[in-house]
């Protein structure tokens, strides 16, 4: 989605909803996992583009894959902003999907590096961040993909129902701190370079991307922005 606040004011936005994240009562999350009771029955959907989009991951699963098998990193989707040069801006990286949509690292509905999965693969299906719902009413999500996947009711102990209250929000607090970074980073760099915003340069470049025009997309990890060449067939 393009840049429509300011920086400085997504910047603002998304330290608040830190600061809101970092107050979340642990009990109160811990109570929910036991109410909810998940247990993965290995049905794999969870793992395709249909079911979930895209995989984001943080710089340090980005670091993970890119020491066994870096060609599955792709731009994560939804670029976030547009210089006046028409480069893409984006906050970080995503997995790559089959053409079937299904996780690369998916074989005959398994993972195939679950024993070094993901910091998103670990939390999942839990979360603890604020959204809309259908009717566009902000609330805290808890799970995602409720009734749609898994086994639910399943008694959890509440060791267990700790250890996953913890793990989700230092991921949550990692991604706001990765998306933070980012807006600072283009910030300081449209400031010392001359660059600008420029919502119609967005506009007609994605609408060469999806007929499948090659672009620029520059991702942010560790501080630095990495150019990269992409066209829409990578997104399937």
């Amino acid at each position: 989605m393009p840049v429509t606040f300011t920086l400085d004011e997504q910047i603002a936005a998304l330290e608040a909803e830190r600061e809101r994240l970092l107050r979340f009562p642990e009990e109160e999350f811990i109570a929910i996992i036991r109410d909810v009771g998940f247990s993965c029955d290995r049905c794999g959907r969870c793992c395709t583009r249909e079911f979930n989009g895209h995989v984001f991951l943080l710089e340090d699963d980005v670091d993970n894959v890119r020491s066994f098998r870096p060609d599955a990193l792709i731009p994560a989707p939804g670029f976030e902003a547009c210089d006046q040069q028409g480069r893409f801006y984006v906050s970080g990286y995503a997995l790559r999907t089959d053409p079937d949509g299904s996780c690369v690292f998916l074989e005959d509905g398994r993972c195939t590096v679950y024993d070094r999965r993901f910091a998103i693969c670990r939390v999942y299906p839990y979360m603890l961040h604020r959204e809309a719902d259908e009717e566009g009413r902000v609330d805290w999500r808890q799970i995602s993909g409720l009734n749609e996947h898994g086994c639910y009711n399943t008694p959890i102990e509440d060791a267990e129902c700790a250890r996953i209250a913890r793990e989700t929000r230092a991921y949550e607090a990692a991604f706001l701190d990765q998306e933070i970074r980012f807006r600072q980073a283009l910030r300081d760099l449209f400031a010392c370079e001359g660059l600008r915003y420029v919502r119609r340069t967005y506009d007609l470049l994605m609408r060469d991307f999806r007929k499948g025009a090659g672009v620029e997309v520059r991702v942010f990890h560790r501080g630095l922005f990495e150019p990269n060449r992409v066209t829409s067939a990578i997104y399937g």
